[in-house]
């Protein structure tokens, strides 16, 4: 009894931000309330199974910001631990991990961002800014197309008669390869806060397994996690599966073609029985239906689990995709139709938009946290900085 009453004290004291523990002048606001509200939570460790973040949570007593900023990145923010937590709104201890641990999501992008003046970018990536920068890309291809008197009519060898493929090549390729470096010079900063060892082959294999199948969207306990209630779905994980493996497979039908063109020598078009048309309609009508999902899920969300700062940032996001996906099977259809220069215009103003935000969006939530996740499979094979402590 004297322990419980010892621990109430002290989750008090955290409560009002009066922590002994953790150093609050070192840490912004954001990464404070995560370091708060884990301390309340290693006190009570009621939701210890619900996913890695409160296993890797008990192998600490002290919060520093790599340590928050690596719990805040493991967080699938499935909200199982909200509808659970006996200290959650309208408590006075507030604990509200799920919206706590976005904020400081956001604060990582913004901090581990390549150039650091890009950082700011992840607060301004909007829904409204992502759908003018589609108009505007759009826009600009149509008034190239317009000049050249192609843009509405038959044009000879398809859409590489409109634009030529070295030429798309020139455009797209410099702007995906620096989105790529942006994340990865990213995510090493992020990776770099905190070594945790070299990983073995086992801490690779597991990663990769609960990345690719998502297994913090279970809600620990295999029933799936909250949305609008307090019931289990399974819905956010399969959209979510949708949505990832629609891109990867729309990413290898553009690789595809790739080697058919520069190793092969077959040019597009290419029939329907071949990869990249196959890879391109599969990946398509996947990436639609789950970033429809996805968007339907975002606005019916229980407002205690997400930051309302970032919702403009996560719908921009799903409309870019939605976009990318809906113009690229339009444009599939308008082949040798009339309507195939605007189509193609509209679709690649969408793919650019969406590669110059890559890496200041919400894109980047998939990378730290696969990365989190690698770090954790790691941790986890090793003594805890407790054992270490004692010995």
């Amino acid at each position: 009894m004297q322990q419980l009453e010892a621990l109430t004290r002290e989750a008090s004291a955290l409560a009002r931000g009066e922590s002994r523990v953790i150093p609050i002048h070192s840490l912004s606001s954001e990464e404070s309330e995560v370091g708060r509200i884990l301390q309340i939570c290693n006190a009570c460790r009621y939701c210890e199974g619900f996913c890695a973040v409160f296993p890797a949570m008990t192998r600490r007593i002290e919060f520093g910001k790599a340590d928050i900023h690596y719990l805040a990145n493991l967080c699938h923010n499935c909200g199982a631990c909200l509808h659970a937590c006996q200290y959650a709104p309208p408590h006075e201890f507030a604990v509200n991990v799920p919206r706590a641990m976005a904020k400081v999501r956001l604060t990582t992008y913004t901090d581990y961002a390549w150039p650091a003046a890009l950082g700011a970018l992840y607060k301004r990536n909007g829904l409204t800014l992502s759908l003018a920068l589609v108009l505007g890309f759009s826009l600009f291809m149509l008034l190239a197309v317009s000049a050249n008197g192609t843009l509405w009519g038959k044009v000879p060898g398809g859409f590489y008669g409109i634009f030529p493929h070295n030429f798309l090549v020139a455009m797209f390729g410099p702007v995906f390869l620096f989105a790529m470096l942006a994340l990865g010079i990213g995510v090493r900063r992020f990776w770099r806060q905190e070594e945790v060892g070299a990983a073995s082959k086992e801490a690779v294999s597991e990663s990769a397994h609960n990345v690719l199948t998502l297994k913090y969207l279970d809600g620990g306990h295999g029933e799936g996690c909250n949305n609008a209630d307090d019931a289990f779905t399974h819905a956010r994980r399969r959209f979510h599966h949708l949505t990832f493996y629609g891109f990867m497979l729309c990413f290898a039908a553009t690789a595809t073609a790739t080697l058919y063109h520069y190793l092969f020598g077959w040019h597009a078009p290419y029939d329907f029985t071949r990869l990249p048309k196959l890879f391109g309609i599969t990946g398509g009508v996947s990436l639609m239906i789950g970033t429809a999902g996805l968007f339907v899920l975002n606005l019916r969300r229980h407002p205690l689990q997400q930051d309302p700062e970032q919702k403009p940032m996560d719908r921009g996001f799903i409309a870019l995709l939605f976009l990318t996906a809906l113009s690229g099977l339009a444009l599939m259809l308008a082949r040798g139709t009339n309507a195939l220069p605007l189509t193609l215009c509209v679709h690649l103003g969408c793919v650019i938009a969406l590669f110059a935000t890559l890496p200041y969006g919400k894109f980047a939530h998939g990378i730290f946290r696969s990365a989190a996740l690698l770090k954790w499979s790691i941790e986890r094979r090793q003594p805890s900085r407790l054992q270490l402590g004692d010995d």
